[in-house]
């Protein structure tokens, strides 16, 4: 039972963690790119940052395939370079909940690159400072609430990615099977016990994660 229990938890650890350094890392670069900017087309890309927000997570699972599967450039590439397919792997399981976890981080680091003073950051520039310690060391430190909020609510999000992760990585125990997979599975075979053991993780985790960004916030 405790084996059974650990392993899907595990993974599903490892996975968000990975996949949440992923989405900090794009989300505050994007997330200043846009904050700054203006452009013609820019709602429409935000739309596109957004979108896997509110997508089903089957055509969210379902483009993965199409663009990583076999039959795509992309996945023939990995597989070329890798030697195997990225489907129904670790890494596949890594995409799929990174892809759902970026809107919610990059959302954030927009809002709170959006709020900082930009006569702070002037002043730092007219004292000599280039983009990377204006962006480092004042941008980066006023917009740190938001930015930790959106690492929270994104690591989050990517540990309780279900529907893409079952359709993109599949469900391999010890391999790609995660708490929310494991779940559905404990509950079609009749093992309510260790459903409920997996849920009160989840509801735990997420209880904590929440009262995280509350104080964050407050």
């Amino acid at each position: 039972m405790a084996a059974d229990f650990w392993s899907p938890v595990r993974l599903s650890v490892e996975i968000a963690l990975v996949a949440g350094v992923w989405v900090l890392i794009l989300g505050l670069f994007l997330g200043r790119i846009m904050a700054n900017r203006k452009f013609k087309g820019k709602a429409f890309v935000e739309t596109l940052f957004l979108l896997p927000l509110v997508l089903p997570p089957s055509v969210v699972g379902f483009l993965l395939i199409v663009i990583f599967g076999r039959n795509s450039p992309i996945g023939q590439l990995i597989e070329k370079v890798f030697e195997q397919p990225v489907m129904f792997t670790w890494w596949a399981a890594v995409i799929a909940a990174a892809v759902v976890a970026f809107p919610l981080m990059y959302q954030s680091a927009k809002s709170g690159f959006e709020a900082v003073d930009k006569d702070i950051e002037g002043a730092a520039r007219v004292d000599g400072a280039n983009e990377l310690k204006v962006f480092t060391m004042i941008s980066v430190p006023l917009a740190l609430k938001a930015i930790i909020s959106g690492a929270i609510l994104s690591f989050a999000r990517a540990l309780g990615e279900f529907g893409a992760t079952l359709m993109f990585a599949g469900n391999i125990p010890g391999k790609t099977q995660t708490i929310p997979t494991a779940i559905y599975i404990a509950i079609d075979s009749g093992n309510m016990e260790l459903a409920w053991l997996w849920v009160m993780s989840m509801i735990g985790i997420s209880f904590l994660m929440l009262i995280c960004v509350h104080l964050i916030k407050s």
